[in-house]
């Protein structure tokens, strides 16, 4: 089979990485394929599109209440104050009147209850006025409840679509927290969360940095935390509600940075750079994966995918890469090191630089094998594989993340953002793969998935690892450890096998002997004598005898 033919499921376009409007960007898969920059203009159009929507919906009500009250007002002036009750029932169904008399109800009874007239002796009034005065009531009351409708319409209306930060100055928006706070509501976790050790440290680093600014620097650190402190009050927000919250803030700033340094894009980045690590810093727990969005999901979706396609051999997906090398193998623990790494940090910039520098390690890990520079075509099937072996943690969330709250100017030209483009697409690849893919049969790519049979147990009879052939050396270790536990059994075998022929030649000898020993007993039977008895032994009268002599020796 040809390179070109084992690479047709693997091989993706460098014109596929761009932006699909030919602004010369890179696209990104989360944005439909658009960059940064066309991406927020179709979102802003299409939001601009929702606002006109609503506030067409919002003019439509507001004209069917002033019609509504109209035609009530007039037939309330045309009627007698006889046939008022008949004609209500004539022009409104049971349960509009019931939901009105209720409304009306409601609030006279609040209005006397706080008015001064409630605690005064009430003044007798003729019925003819009473009756005028009842219907002017309810004239006011009408005209309060169309306007209070409009009015609570346009407020909730402009609260949606209306940016955090321009909703109220920082100083509003802490009185607000206070008041909020004075009447018993739970304050913004931002506010009374203890920063942490790196918070602090960010912190202190950015208000060094801004010193070198001097007064554009104080207003540069004013805006920011304005900024942080509106967010605090945001937390319900979807995702991309924060996102376009962060990426307006950012295009503000660089706007009005721009105009400062004349045009000077180096300053502008430096200082966007350090603004972008300040706030996300303080923003993180927040906005890394929110409650309103199913980043988690994903995740899990990802990690468990990855997991069940542990099987896929770096030959399957023409990977470049021969990791018998030590440089090489370096070189490939250093990138999953470093894609590992990404989920540690903080600042979305920080997160780029973890992709980046696992991405040169791969280059490296390419060059040092063919012995010449990497081209496109085999860093993707390498960083696909570096993916797999790695199974980094959250990896949706951090894709996500970065898209949401980084730069745009660094997704969408350089070296980040093209590293970061292919990434993408080998997590989109690694999502769709089939056995096409990798060259195998539907069927065989379906036994592998569910466990059933594994390609590298494929051909036992085939010396492994075969000649010729670029395999992983931790498989070539676990092999030749599985040799070894095979031979170990066999050796096992054969001592269980001798110990129990030990036993069963003892328990055969153990009977030998014994048949031995009864021949013998019965040969040469055992005869017991009797005892031979004393001379006196008879003689039952020895007590009465006199003692024996003893030999005595006298002196001559």
């Amino acid at each position: 089979m040809s390179q070109r033919s084992e690479r047709r499921g693997i091989h993706v376009d460098q014109s596929e990485l761009l932006c699909k409007k030919g602004c010369g960007y890179y696209g990104n898969a989360a944005w439909q394929g658009l960059c940064s920059k066309c991406w927020r203009e179709e979102y802003q159009r299409a939001r601009q599109r929702q606002i006109q929507e609503d506030w067409a919906l919002a003019e439509k009500l507001q004209r069917e209440e002033e019609a509504a009250y109209v035609s009530s007002h007039g037939s309330s002036q045309t009627q007698p104050p006889q046939s008022h009750s008949q004609h209500s029932l004539a022009t409104f169904s049971k349960f509009e009147e019931k939901k009105t008399n209720e409304k009306t109800r409601k609030v006279t009874t609040v209005k006397k209850f706080f008015s001064p007239s409630s605690r005064t002796a009430p003044k007798k009034v003729p019925p003819e006025k009473e009756s005028e005065k009842r219907e002017k009531e309810k004239e006011e009351k009408l005209q309060g409840r169309r306007e209070s409708h409009g009015e609570n319409l346009l407020r909730d209306l402009k609260g949606i679509f209306t940016q955090p930060w321009e909703m109220a100055s920082p100083t509003e928006a802490l009185v607000s927290r206070l008041r909020e706070s004075h009447e018993g509501k739970t304050p913004s976790p931002s506010i009374t969360r203890q920063s942490s050790i790196e918070t602090d440290r960010v912190s202190q680093d950015f208000v060094e940095f801004l010193k070198t600014l001097q007064k554009p620097g104080r207003e540069i650190h004013k805006q920011s935390r304005g900024f942080i402190e509106s967010m605090g009050n945001k937390k319900d927000l979807s995702a991309e509600e924060l996102s376009e919250c962060v990426q307006d803030f950012y295009q503000g700033m660089s706007d009005r940075l721009l105009n400062h340094f004349k045009g000077s894009s180096e300053k502008v980045d430096r200082v966007m750079d350090q603004v972008e690590k300040y706030i996300m810093t303080r923003l993180y727990k927040s906005v890394f994966c929110p409650e309103t969005s199913d980043d988690e999901k994903k995740d899990l979706a990802t990690q468990n995918r990855i997991r069940a396609l542990h099987w896929v051999t770096i030959q399957m997906l023409c990977v470049p890469v021969d990791e018998e090398i030590p440089e090489v193998s370096d070189s490939v623990v250093k990138a999953i090191t470093d894609i590992i790494e990404m989920d540690s940090k903080r600042v979305p910039r920080d997160k780029l630089a973890c992709i980046t520098s696992c991405s040169k390690h791969i280059f490296n890990a390419i060059r040092v094998t063919k012995n010449e520079p990497a081209s496109a075509d085999d860093f993707l099937p390498t960083l696909i594989y570096i993916v797999l072996k790695a199974n980094p943690p959250r990896l949706q969330s951090n894709i996500q993340y970065i898209t949401r709250f980084c730069n745009p100017s660094r997704l969408m030209t350089g070296e980040d953002g093209y590293y970061f483009t292919n990434l993408c697409c080998a997590i989109a690849f690694i999502e769709k793969l089939d056995g096409q893919s990798l060259n195998l049969s539907s069927e065989d790519f379906e036994r592998y998935m569910s466990g059933q049979a594994s390609p590298r147990r494929q051909d036992d009879t085939a010396p492994w690892p075969q000649s010729g052939t670029r395999v992983d050396p931790a498989l070539s270790q676990i092999h030749h450890n599985l040799k070894l536990l095979s031979s170990l059994e066999k050796r096992q075998q054969q001592v269980i096998e001798g110990a129990q022929n030990l036993q069963t030649e003892l328990a055969e000898w153990q009977d030998s002997v014994a048949r031995e020993v009864q021949e013998i007993l019965e040969r040469y039977p055992l005869e017991i004598k009797p005892r031979a008895s004393a001379i006196d032994a008879e003689n039952v009268e020895n007590d009465r005898l006199p003692p024996p002599l003893q030999p005595q020796v006298f002196a001559g």
